[in-house]
């Protein structure tokens, strides 16, 4: 006898959760509340996703950040509403900057008071127009029945280029509603920009007659490195932004790697006769403020028709993905090119004169710069670097990595995001370990996370470089304010007792010599560490970094 089935319903707290699981996410970062629990209770029932409870939703975002970057694929990070959503506002202005596919979903207070300031706990009335200030897209779930696609719509606009950081808000009231459980629909594809064709055959007219090319890569370039590798081996030269590092080999003597603005760099500038720009938006901190001269004509392939001459006048700007507009330029370029031989040559010396340059300010710390490039270059390890001397000094340039997605950095400048970001990296399944580069001033403003690393068992060494102040602040101080040294002086915990209390591993190297042989003890142990450098103890640098020139671009703190 037939009998009929009722229609299965769920909560929308469980299709999220399961539509999440469905599109592939397989781990989420966030901080529990009341006003987002129907979700995270249905991701802990369904057991499909791994939930990452960081103890801040700041430190959340920086975890599912760095997470994306190291993945290639989405972070996801939950928070609460109102000032649990404005906790992750700087962290995510981060992925902004960055470009990384991140889905931030917040929530909302009830429906029946969202929107009208009656006062409801946690209620901001204008919360969506702080997402959207930080936001690529901001979605809002106003009805059960349109949970998974507006979800699937959210994912969807994070990943497709220019990727960044989405947000989805989802009322708590509607978190609770059961509504008839539908199948999940597949997220679309990632649509790629192509080329235009008559565009294309300009600039492939522009290489045939140029003698010097260079291509300068930034980070919307990173899924195109094969075909930036072949333009390289037919004749170009490469230069990077930070973010577009390793996407031609920083061992390749055709690249300046990303001695982008250094004396030899201009000079190179100087004799380059045409200069395609892919995927970069040429930063002021990466081009003294647009004041550094690069060459005519100009080129820049970016999808993003908004970016086009926006901060240096273009002579051709060709809207198009980087992978497909450097495949189609291929295409049209012979095997060879016509170039001066002499190029490649002056870019290798311009390379090694850059290096050398930097390694006589280091002082005793050229042997930690040395022994992370030992570990880092040959690939195997992401490389993660707060704002801090160290980094600024030779973490972002001068330390190789082997491919893009090895190299995380505080792009946006602000410091105390390296802990969390180390995170996240380490917690990428099948990566070897990650190796973190951070400052005991930044440390204090992530130092929470230490427990969520031990917790979570998170894959990674921290080495935190403690020179008991904000140094780079305090050598500004030296240098321009007549050694005034007012705030830049830091009450720095005992590392060693901090990382007893929540059980993460320590040691403290007081003597160079001794950094290689303790960084190996650490990477060989499971779970996380924390190697402390007593920069008191080793000394100065040869030549203190004082950031960079009165009035240029420069970093927080």
């Amino acid at each position: 006898m037939k009998t009929d089935v009722p229609p299965r319903t769920e909560t929308v707290g469980d299709t999220i959760a399961r539509c999440l699981a469905d599109s592939g996410v397989t781990t989420a970062f966030g901080v529990i509340s009341i006003h987002n629990m129907p979700i995270l209770d249905a991701i802990a029932r369904q057991g499909r996703i791994r939930f990452v409870p960081a103890r801040g939703e700041a430190g959340a975002m920086n975890m599912a950040d760095a997470y994306a970057r190291v993945s290639e694929g989405l972070g996801v990070v939950l928070t609460s509403t109102g000032t649990g959503a404005a906790n992750a506002a700087g962290a995510q202005v981060e992925a902004l900057t960055a470009g990384s596919p991140v889905l931030h979903i917040t929530t909302q207070v009830d429906r029946e008071f969202m929107d009208r300031d009656r006062a409801a706990i946690h209620d901001v009335p204008r919360q969506p127009d702080m997402l959207k200030a930080i936001s690529k897209s901001c979605f809002r779930v106003w009805e059960p029945r349109s949970a998974a696609q507006t979800l699937q719509a959210a994912i969807e606009a994070a990943l497709q280029a220019p990727s960044g950081p989405v947000s989805l808000e989802i009322p708590v009231d509607v978190q609770r509603e059961r509504h008839l459980a539908a199948e999940t629909a597949a997220c679309r594809s990632v649509v790629k920009t192509p080329a235009d064709g008559a565009e294309m055959d300009a600039l492939a007219e522009r290489v045939r007659l140029s003698r010097r090319p260079m291509l300068w890569l930034g980070g919307g370039a990173r899924g195109a490195s094969k075909q930036a590798e072949e333009l390289v081996a037919r004749g170009f030269c490469a230069v990077t932004s930070t973010n577009g590092r390793a996407i031609v080999s920083e061992g390749n003597p055709a690249t300046l790697g990303a001695f982008n603005m250094t004396p030899d760099a201009q000079a190179i500038y100087d004799n380059c006769d045409l200069l395609v720009v892919v995927g970069s938006r040429l930063r002021g901190n990466e081009t003294r403020n647009n004041k550094l001269h690069l060459p005519q004509p100009l080129v820049q392939i970016d999808c993003d028709p908004t970016q086009g001459g926006r901060n240096y006048p273009v002579d051709q700007f060709i809207c198009a993905d980087a992978s497909l507009a450097l495949a189609d330029l291929l295409k049209l370029l012979p095997d060879q090119l016509d170039v001066d031989t002499d190029f490649r040559h002056e870019i290798a010396i311009a390379r090694a004169q850059s290096e050398g340059r930097l390694r006589t300010t280091l002082g005793p710390y050229q042997v930690i710069a040395e022994s992370l490039m030992e570990r880092v270059a040959p690939g195997k390890h992401p490389f993660v670097r707060d704002v801090t001397i160290a980094n600024s000094t030779f973490g972002n340039r001068y330390v190789h990595i082997a491919e893009p997605r090895h190299g995380v950095h505080a792009l946006g400048g602000g410091i105390g995001q390296g802990i969390a970001m180390a995170i996240g990296a380490g917690l990428v399944a099948g990566e070897a370990k990650t190796i973190a580069l951070v400052g005991d001033g930044g440390a204090q403003l992530g130092i929470a996370e230490l427990a969520t690393a031990v917790e979570e068992r998170a894959n990674t060494v921290l080495v935190l470089m403690n020179d008991q102040a904000y140094g780079v602040i305090r050598n500004i101080q030296d240098a321009q304010y007549e050694g005034r040294h007012h705030y830049s002086s830091l009450k720095t915990p005992d590392f060693e007792l901090l990382s007893k209390a929540v059980g993460l591993q320590h040691r403290k190297v007081s003597d160079v010599a001794r950094f290689s042989e303790v960084l190996d003890d650490l990477i060989s142990l499971e779970g996380p560490s924390l190697l402390e450098v007593d920069m008191l103890s080793i000394g100065p640098y040869a030549e203190p970094f004082g950031g960079p020139p009165a009035g240029a671009a420069g970093h927080s703190r």
